[in-house]
């Protein structure tokens, strides 16, 4: 007797899952991935993700159920947010520069049914795997499995044929993408496909993403930017030049060698590849779209970027909340107007769909050329924060995201960024809370007061500076500071400069006057750093 085919729960609307399945039917021949050793077709990319999906349902992964990846940037971590998106799981990424302890917080709370995790990471998910008894399955991907994990390739060999029998609906939780709060807390940002698909049209339309576009990633995938860009991609069956992550060097040769059309880069990225030796000697002629994010496009460098590469730069503003605005290619005018050149310092103008408004304190709008809070609703929002529902009321607040970023309008309505209300410091497209580096630097026993600021970096756009009072006969240095905060926080958060006081000033409230102490300390060089 023949046995019945599996039975797939009836997908509502357009989900990222679809997409897939478009892909594979309509350009299966078309090269979806190519890290420089291997190729997959969209037809064999829909193949292993559906064994991957059908695998971790025959290990008891359920409909909505969470799945996490820690891995660097691999083609397997695309089959992994591949397998999530047809099977309406939510994959849960984990940020592998990340220390042990910031992990965990992120792991527990996500509470995943399985647990995909690189080779080199197993030290650390044997570490992890001590707090997550709900995890029902270790895979380990590309290389020797430790005793207590199933090998990845042999877990897609050995999975059921007909792929998994559930599917996803457009209101489904595709990502559980975590970001840190201003209070160091994590937050797992929940997006659903209805927003990724609306994301993903949005990135092709922008760019012109075309099935004959070569898009390189090199930002790390388990952050929202790269993931977008990916989705834009599989939008119109574009490839997708996987790179483990930022080489310069590299770079160039993707553009040269492989013929990249679209980059996705920080601007802290851009000059490093424009600083790379011989640059004017290679052949650059195959970009057409170079999207950067994180921060405006220092004006220099853009000048630079467009005598090398021509009209190529596209800069969108967004939050793993939702996307905001976009400065168009058109829109790079550095030896235009004065009104065009300016513009360059701006974050473009609002998605075609979403709107903004700036608010005031008082919670009404700000007046006309003055600024405030930039507040954003459109068809890119997150549906709130994972398990925590206070977060969620105080940023999604009558179906408006409030971003924590201070902007204002010019006359044609181009948004800049004038402040930033969580004190958040962008350092080569990073995004840095200073109140989560606050709390280790206040770990340290010599330290009583810690604040934290963002001062101008030629390379990195911002790079993160302490200011410490130390406790009464005490002392230490900048050197054994910075070493501390590395033992609590990963690497790049910590300060690259520490400066000394005698005191924080502070406003009426007690609460330390963060205005006051980057007019004190603020500039690129300290005046008082290192032991006291």
């Amino acid at each position: 007797m023949t046995q019945a085919a599996p039975l797939r729960r009836i997908s509502t609307g357009l989900t990222l899952g679809d997409l897939l399945e478009r892909n594979a039917r309509f350009v299966a021949d078309g090269i979806a991935y190519d890290d420089g050793t291997r190729r997959l077709t969209h037809g064999a990319f829909l193949g292993r993700v559906r064994q991957l999906a059908a695998a971790l349902e025959q290990r008891g992964c359920t409909h909505q159920d969470r799945v996490a990846m820690l891995s660097m940037n691999a083609i397997e971590y695309f089959e992994f947010y591949g397998a999530c998106e047809l099977a309406g799981f939510m994959a849960a990424t984990v940020n592998y520069r990340l220390a042990l302890a910031e992990m965990q917080v992120i792991v527990e709370s996500a509470a995943p049914a399985a647990f995909l995790f690189e080779a080199q990471y197993a030290e650390a998910a044997a570490q992890l795997r001590e707090s997550l008894p709900g995890v029902r399955s270790w895979i380990c991907v590309g290389g020797p499995a430790p005793a207590w994990a199933e090998d990845y390739e042999a877990v897609l060999a050995a999975a059921p044929a007909g792929g998994p029998r559930g599917c996803a609906s457009e209101d489904d939780v595709a990502h559980l993408i975590f970001t840190s709060g201003t209070t160091g807390k994590p937050k797992g940002c929940m997006l659903a496909h209805r927003d990724s698909v609306n994301k993903a049209q949005m990135h092709a339309a922008e760019m012109g993403i075309s099935p004959q576009d070569r898009v390189l990633l090199v930002m790390p995938y388990f952050h929202v930017g790269a993931k977008g860009i990916q989705s834009g991609a599989t939008w119109r069956g574009a490839t997708v030049l996987v790179h483990r992550s930022f080489d310069p060097a590299r770079v160039l040769d993707a553009i040269e060698r492989d013929k990249a059309t679209i980059l996705h880069l920080a601007p802290s990225m851009v000059q490093t590849v424009l600083e790379q030796p011989g640059i004017a000697q290679r052949d650059l002629s195959s970009v057409r779209v170079v999207c950067y994010s994180a921060a405006p496009m220092p004006i220099n460098v853009l000048r630079q970027g467009l005598a090398l590469m021509g009209d190529v730069f596209h800069q969108v503003y967004g939050q793993t909340e939702g996307a905001v605005s976009v400065l168009l290619r058109a829109q790079h005018r550095p030896d235009g107007s004065e009104r065009e050149r300016r513009r360059l310092e701006s974050v473009g103008q609002p998605l075609i769909g979403t709107e903004v408004r700036l608010v005031a304190d008082d919670g009404g709008d700000a007046a006309p050329g003055e600024a405030g809070e930039i507040v954003y609703r459109g068809g890119v929002m997150f549906r709130g924060y994972w398990n925590d529902m206070p977060a969620t009321l105080a940023t999604l607040r009558d179906g408006w995201v409030h971003s924590g970023d201070i902007g204002r309008f010019d006359e044609d309505g181009f948004l800049y960024i004038v402040d930033r209300k969580k004190d958040m410091v962008i350092s080569g497209g990073e995004n840095i809370y200073s109140r989560e580096v606050e709390q280790a630097l206040v770990r340290h026993p010599a330290v009583m007061e810690a604040a934290v600021i963002g001062v101008p970096d030629a390379r990195w756009g911002e790079a993160v500076r302490a200011v410490v009072v130390l406790r009464r006969g005490r002392t230490t240095t900048q050197e054994e500071l910075i070493a501390h905060c590395r033992t609590l926080i990963a690497s790049y958060k910590k300060p690259r400069s520490v400066v000394f006081a005698s005191e924080l000033p502070k406003l009426n409230s007690g609460k330390i006057d963060k205005n006051r102490i980057r007019a004190l300390h603020g500039s690129a060089s300290p005046l008082n750093q290192g032991k006291t």
